[in-house]
């Protein structure tokens, strides 16, 4: 099997077992999008259609936007046609986490080097959702609260194990965030030992709507963090 048939199958049977807390619901693209399969099958056949190894990045989990639209971790329905060359008819999306993953992608040397070398994927496989007061369901992260947390410790823990099963290296993980993300991945990975060092990378989002004017220093910061442990 390829890479590719690997990723597919795993997102394509993705499931959450565990009970989750009240007013939260699970955010599973495959099963909830019209045609976000499809969509996801043709990016990895496409850009992951071999046998070579490559580096883990992982972030929180998806979001409705970005993978929650797509299929594909940090992209949008925008960056997915521009950049990736695959159109998703009938939706558009627009991600600021996303545009500045490509930002990434295009300084590393585009779409086709960098997915030979990266496989991007998140701590949690499966998004979550909120539904506020007044009906509108917004994004909800895996360690926002202690009880979700808690439902999705075995699923994060057997998914990790599962795509690090591929080709997958384990001298290092890039983690997209400083904070909560990181800290949780650090301490999973003192008692897993999945990776021999953790990377810590300030996360897409924290840097569209807090850095933007020093958005380049960031993506710097990537392409070090790459070239440190080729």
């Amino acid at each position: 099997m390829t890479i590719a048939d690997q990723i597919i199958a795993f997102n394509s049977h993705l499931h959450f077992p565990g009970k989750l807390p009240a007013g939260i619901r699970v955010l599973n693209p495959f099963q909830e999008g019209p045609g976000i399969t499809g969509i996801m099958t043709q990016f990895y056949k496409k850009f992951y259609n071999d046998k070579k190894p490559r580096q883990l990045i992982l972030g929180i989990n998806p979001g409705r936007l970005g993978s929650g639209s797509t299929g594909v971790p940090f992209t949008d329905t925008k960056r997915m046609l521009d950049k990736c060359g695959i159109e998703i008819p009938g939706l558009k999306t627009h991600e600021p986490s996303s545009v500045f993953v490509y930002d990434v992608i295009d300084a590393y040397g585009g779409v086709k080097n960098f997915y030979q070398h990266f496989y991007i994927s998140s701590i949690c496989p499966l998004g979550f959702t909120s539904v506020q007061p007044g009906g509108k369901e917004i994004n909800y992260n895996y360690y926002d609260s202690a009880a979700l947390t808690k439902a999705a410790y075995a699923f994060i823990v057997s998914s990790l194990k599962e795509q690090l099963q591929w080709n997958i290296g384990r001298d290092v993980c890039y983690c997209m965030g400083t904070g909560k993300n990181a800290a949780f991945l650090q301490a999973l990975n003192e008692k897993e030992q999945f990776f021999k060092t953790i990377v810590p990378l300030e996360h897409p989002r924290f840097v569209m709507q807090y850095k933007t004017k020093t958005k380049e220093l960031y993506i710097d910061k990537y392409l070090s963090a790459f070239e440190a442990h080729k």
